[in-house]
């Protein structure tokens, strides 16, 4: 059992310090420290429907871009890995891990939760999650509801199990996988009303 724990501490440990390194080199780093760096570039991004051009490191992250230099706080750090789903974004409206996407590979039309609304008015998606009260700690809220969206885009009318099977790469560590299946339905049938006005 020792040697278990053991274990389990040093890879929270190793968890820990890859976290650590990923939060701090966004901020030892910015574009801004670095001009003139023979490893930086002039990269244009297109994010909710604003063009950003930037002297960036081409393999830094999608996540820290987003967030450290466009101040966007939809996406988070959540594993590092691509596999939490909390730092979702849409890119031609499929949704995408931002965590190990290189900026440089992020050359489509760019979506974050800030951007999902349009003219003040709630994605029908946003509008179901505050009906059907989704959330309770909320940090995985921006890839479920991103996520929602793009399967809403290729699925207008899915099934549970479509739901299910189009879900499930988002982790919600509170459980509330039954309320986001009712508030994707609920969206699913607020936008088919918008279609049929």
């Amino acid at each position: 059992m020792e040697v278990v724990d053991d274990q389990a501490g040093r890879i929270a440990d190793e968890q820990v310090a890859v976290m650590r390194e990923a939060r701090q080199f966004p901020r030892d780093r910015r574009a801004d420290d670095l001009k003139g760096d023979a490893s930086m570039s002039e990269i244009t991004l297109r994010v909710n429907g604003e063009t950003h051009t930037l002297d960036i490191d081409p393999s830094t992250p999608l996540l820290y871009v987003l967030r450290n230099d466009l101040g966007l706080r939809g996406p988070r750090f959540g594993c590092g890995l691509a596999q939490c789903g909390t730092c979702t974004v849409l890119m031609d409206g499929r949704a995408i891990r931002s965590c190990n996407r290189p900026v440089s590979r992020s050359t489509g039309e760019i979506t974050t939760l800030e951007g999902l609304s349009e003219n003040g008015e709630l994605h029908p998606v946003q509008q179901a999650w505050i009906d059907e009260q989704v959330p309770q700690c909320g940090y995985c809220q921006n890839g479920q509801i991103l996520t929602a969206a793009a399967l809403l885009g290729y699925s207008p009318s899915p099934s549970d199990d479509e739901i299910r099977e189009g879900m499930n790469r988002v982790l919600c560590r509170c459980m509330t996988y039954y309320r986001i299946q009712s508030a994707v339905k609920r969206a699913a049938e607020a936008m088919a009303e918008r279609e049929d006005r």
